[in-house]
């Protein structure tokens, strides 16, 4: 029972670590010691083969991440492809190091973040450290280089404090923290030009404490107002932006016109004054303090403050009824205009005339209107003049009615070179006036003989003794045409007795059954009766065929006083005295015209008594 007990005891102490030896080459490390034992043997180790990756990264989940990611040293070009134990062996007793590497020839760059500017100089604990660990198991383990992230805030305390994007490099460098050599200000809300590229980032980001840090703001500036960083050198007397009139290059740099918004302060600017340089108003000159209030006191409405009256007060200074500040010759509508107070007062037709029918410049441009002609063209071309004068249009003319309307009335016409008589003074003016040919009025040289406006219808018939020089007044008046006064005493044939009552177109004249002249004769009428009267005797009184009715007739009256019948082959007696003419010289027909018998070839009782 001894022995029994001898000889197992033996093979505890002796045989199975002889066994074990044979399995395990040698204790594992300090961090895989809880593998310990034939037991574990294949948390690591599959049957008959060596140990496998898939077996490692079981455990090491973290570094299986990391190459799922392709991410970090194990995910490397160098690293992949090999076995973990050919790096990290075991079974070389506890205090084995299994992560063992040359950290001054250890190529950073295998990790994917490779160590540039002054990375390259830091200690490599500096950054892994247990405090920029952000994983809390990995943070544990001693010594470990896993666990960091790439982000600078990771290892790097957060100067801005959560105020700007977590993104340095968009900024800053490896090389240092400082100058800010990659931050382009116009990716900025505030883009530098001019003077502002040149300013050290200092003067507009202060550096100052906050949370109980040193803090440099750049965020939540006000940079649209420049008083925000600028002292205000007008003390807040201009409104509006600055950079209305200012630029970044240069404050004295002045762009203010057509810029500044001049209708925020009590003079709104319109029309040409808009377009007018500021230092014509302002002096520029005065100080930053005083520069632009040298007319703070003006008023829109008192033009003369700043401009010459050139009416001289005439008009009164309310400038803005006639005139606007689009132009000061482009006037406003002047019906308003009060032209009593100008030397030349509108009266009658005048009041109505459109004020740019005179003023076809400037409205203060001079006008002579000292003449009517000086405005309205001399509608008779100059008929009146004498001597270079021209009559006033007033002496024929009135402003209260139109130009066509004269004042010139026939006493006027009396006193004229053609003073009206007879007919002439109701004959209305254009018949005389009026030329049919161009259809105007013309009253000069017109002549004053009857044939410088009537018709000479004699004109061919009359001797030149009777009409001489063409002057009719030799027979006819102006009382009427037919009223003829011709003394005919002075012919070859006087008039006398029922002569003289007869018109001469009687004699004269032959006239058509539509009372139209068809001819006249004056000089080669025959004075014999027969050319005149029908001779009703026919030629029983002819004396070798003429017949001179003067032998019984006069010409008081067509009676035959002149005829003695008792010197006719039968003298009248007794009874034969009493008897009616007609009672014995009877009217009879001869070819359709009365014919009275006077030689009768009977002259027996009883050829006429029965």
């Amino acid at each position: 029972m001894f022995k029994s007990k001898y000889i197992a005891v033996l093979f505890l102490v002796f045989v199975i670590p002889m066994i074990t030896a044979q399995i395990s080459p040698g204790d594992l490390t300090t961090s895989h010691s809880q593998l310990e034992g034939i037991s574990n043997c294949t948390q690591c180790h599959e049957l008959g083969e060596k140990v496998k990756d898939s077996k490692c990264l079981q455990c090491h989940t973290e570094i299986k991440s990391l190459i799922n990611q392709n991410r970090g040293f194990h995910a490397s070009a160098e690293v992949e492809r090999q076995d973990c134990a050919k790096c990290h062996s075991e079974h070389h007793g506890r205090k084995f190091d299994m992560v063992r590497f040359d950290t001054k020839t250890f190529n950073h760059k295998d990790t994917g973040y490779p160590l540039e500017g002054a990375h390259a100089k830091v200690d490599c604990r500096q950054c892994h450290a247990p405090e920029n660990i952000a994983n809390s198991e990995i943070r544990k383990r001693k010594d470990t280089y896993l666990g960091l992230d790439k982000k600078c805030l990771s290892c790097h305390e957060d100067f801005h404090q959560n105020t700007l994007p977590k993104d340095c490099l968009s900024c800053h460098t490896m090389n240092a923290f400082i100058p800010v050599t990659s931050f382009d200000h116009d990716t900025a809300d505030f883009k530098l030009r001019g003077e502002h590229a040149s300013v050290d980032c200092k003067e507009c980001h202060k550096t100052t404490t906050k949370n109980g840090k040193e803090f440099q703001q750049f965020t939540g500036m006000a940079f649209n107002d420049c008083k925000a960083c600028h002292n205000d050198p007008h003390n807040n007397q201009l409104p509006g932006d600055c950079a209305q009139c200012h630029t970044e290059t240069s404050f004295s740099n002045f762009i203010g016109k057509g810029r500044f918004n001049h209708n925020r302060t009590d003079f709104d600017l319109n029309g040409a004054h808009k377009k007018i340089d500021c230092f014509s108003c302002h002096q520029k000159g005065s100080g930053p303090t005083r520069i632009f209030q040298d007319n703070i006191a003006a008023e829109e409405n008192n033009c003369v403050a700043c401009h010459n009256d050139p009416h001289e007060n005439k008009f009164g200074q309310d400038c803005a009824k006639c005139h606007s500040e689009e132009s000061f010759i482009a006037l406003k509508e002047m019906d308003f205009f009060d032209h009593s107070v100008t030397d030349f007062p509108l009266e009658g037709m005048h009041i109505s005339v459109d004020c740019r029918k005179c003023h076809v410049e400037r409205f203060s441009t001079p006008i002579d209107f000292s003449e009517c002609k000086s405005c309205h063209q001399d509608y008779h071309n100059g008929e009146f003049t004498e001597n270079g004068t021209t009559p006033d249009c007033k002496e024929c003319h009135t402003l209260q009615k139109k130009f066509d309307y004269t004042s010139f009335t026939i006493s006027d016409h009396q006193n004229s070179n053609f003073p009206l008589e007879g007919a002439h003074i109701a004959t209305p003016c254009f018949a005389c006036h009026v030329d049919e040919a161009s259809d105007r009025w013309t009253f000069a040289n017109l002549g004053n003989d009857c044939i410088d406006c009537h018709n000479n219808i004699h004109e061919g018939y009359l001797p030149e003794k009777f009409i001489p020089e063409n002057n009719c007044a030799s027979c006819h008046g102006s009382e009427a045409w037919d009223l003829v006064r011709f003394d005919h005493n002075n012919t070859d044939w006087p008039l006398i007795g029922k002569h003289t009552e007869v018109a001469c177109s009687k004699c004269h004249f032959e006239i058509s059954e539509n009372s139209e002249l068809i001819s006249q004769n004056f000089s080669t009428l025959e004075t014999n009766c027969a050319s005149c009267h029908d001779n009703i005797h026919g030629d029983s009184f002819a004396i070798n065929g003429i017949t001179e009715c003067s032998r019984c007739h006069v010409s008081n009256s067509w009676f035959p006083e002149k005829f003695d019948h008792n010197t006719s082959r039968f003298p009248l007696t007794g009874k034969h005295e009493e008897v009616d003419c007609k009672a014995c010289h009877e009217a009879t027909n001869n070819n359709g015209e009365p014919v009275v018998t006077y030689k009768l070839n009977k002259l027996d009782c009883i050829d006429c008594h029965s």
